[in-house]
């Protein structure tokens, strides 16, 4: 792989830790803000609906500027609003700051993932997006618990400052790394495979050198049913994912029963298990992703059930904390290199609806779970949300693979299975 995905996914790394940081921090953002915990939660929220949003916006608005100075602008724009969000004592303020954020990230992210897999093979994708997510995952390892920790001794506005102070690395290196005259759309004058390593060949799946097409094009070949089921069922998995671990802190807390010093424990254990999803999820997404989307998808629900019976009981709350991060990852970053691979038309604006479709499970999931506790269904009531939101999409999916069968019974043409996750 490039060096300069694994400066790319430094930045992630930055941009994980303060999209995840707040499932440790909510408990005390809303004591200091003086809101309540599901409208702490809303920050979770407003995050993700401004990714949801910028996600497309910023691909489409970025998509003629040169690589470097569209993800040094999305990068430092992030920094500065965290720089913000450290010192404001409006919580207001402190929403509006994680959308601008939200805006900045989702326009970096959209841009890395172009940039990501036209630095690598045309059959690589899933290994490239997989190191790019990695930095995703490594936030929720160190970056995520180390948050929590900064919270709990320093307050959570330390967070914040941490956030910002890890970026400045991640400037430094995008600047020594990517090359000045990089354009945004793939296939125009100047290679992304200048940064990787000797022969690697820069390829949107239209081969190197092609000339890019135009927005409207890329947006036609959005529009195709078997993309959109893809992007239906990323969101509805990373929905059900975001609906459980919003709300982890107060569930370890208030069911679990491990305390305040268990809530970094246990959000390291998820990154270790994302961890361990994205990197299983990168070695089958290009081989075999039918297999690993029905299987872990089934595996996704039973384990959200199972982990709602047994919560109170901590061994397997840890257990299945770190399972149900290995699943959810691997379901999720699978989804992401299928969305790239059938997007091949749309080489800049498919980064922008992968993370738009992610990031609108984001929205709803922490949304469900707060309106399930705020009905006082208890904290246990988020984790039969993401059970519910899993069991969507394996029914989703189970109907669009009965309709390619039917298809394909009919004489029809199939296209590619789009397989149950």
């Amino acid at each position: 792989m490039p060096f300069a995905l694994y400066v790319l996914a430094l930045a992630v790394f930055a941009q994980g830790t303060s999209e995840f940081m707040l499932s440790g921090l909510i408990p005390d953002i809303a004591a200091d803000m003086q809101v309540s915990i599901p409208a702490a939660g809303a920050l979770t929220s407003a995050f993700a609906a401004g990714m949801v949003v910028g996600a497309p916006l910023m691909a489409l608005l970025s998509r003629r500027w040169p690589r470097r100075r569209a993800l040094l602008v999305f990068l430092v724009a992030f920094l500065l609003v965290h720089l913000v969000g450290a010192v404001t004592t409006s919580f207001g303020v402190l929403l509006a700051t994680r959308v601008v954020a939200a805006l900045a990230n989702a326009g970096f992210l959209a841009v890395a993932l172009a940039t990501a897999t036209a630095m690598v093979a045309p059959d690589a994708k899933g290994r490239a997006t997989s190191v790019l997510l990695g930095g995703t995952t490594l936030a929720c390892i160190a970056g995520v618990p180390a948050g929590a920790v900064l919270g709990q001794e320093w307050g959570w506005r330390a967070a914040f400052w941490a956030v910002a102070a890890v970026s400045v690395p991640a400037v430094v290196a995008l600047v020594r790394s990517v090359p000045a005259g990089s354009a945004s759309t793939a296939g125009s004058a100047g290679s992304a495979g200048s940064a990787g390593s000797a022969g690697s060949a820069v390829s949107t799946g239209s081969g190197a050198g092609a000339a890019a097409p135009d927005a409207r094009g890329e947006l036609r070949a959005l529009r195709r049913p078997r993309l959109l089921v893809v992007l239906l069922l990323g969101a509805l998995v990373n929905g059900a994912t975001f609906c459980t671990f919003t709300y982890l802190a107060p569930l370890v807390t208030g069911v679990t029963g491990l305390g305040a010093a268990g809530v970094p424990v246990v959000l390291a254990l998820f990154g270790l298990g994302s961890f361990a999803g994205v990197t299983a999820g990168g070695r089958l997404a290009d081989r075999r992703p039918r297999p690993l989307l029905a299987a872990g998808g089934t595996a996704l629900l039973v384990g959200w059930a199972l982990f709602a019976l047994t919560a109170g009981n901590a061994v397997a709350a840890v257990v299945l904390v770190f399972v149900q991060g290995t699943l959810s990852f691997a379901v999720g970053s699978t989804l992401i290199a299928r969305v790239l691979y059938a997007a091949t038309e749309a080489p800049t604006l498919g980064g922008g609806f992968a993370t738009a479709a992610l990031n609108v499970g984001a929205a709803a999931g922490p949304w469900l779970g707060g309106v399930a506790l705020a009905a006082g269904f208890g904290y246990r009531a988020p984790l039969w949300g993401s059970a519910l939101l899993v069991a969507a999409a394996l029914a989703l999916g189970g109907a669009a693979e009965a309709a390619r069968v039917r298809r394909r019974a009919a004489g029809g043409s199939t296209g590619a299975p789009v397989a149950a996750p």
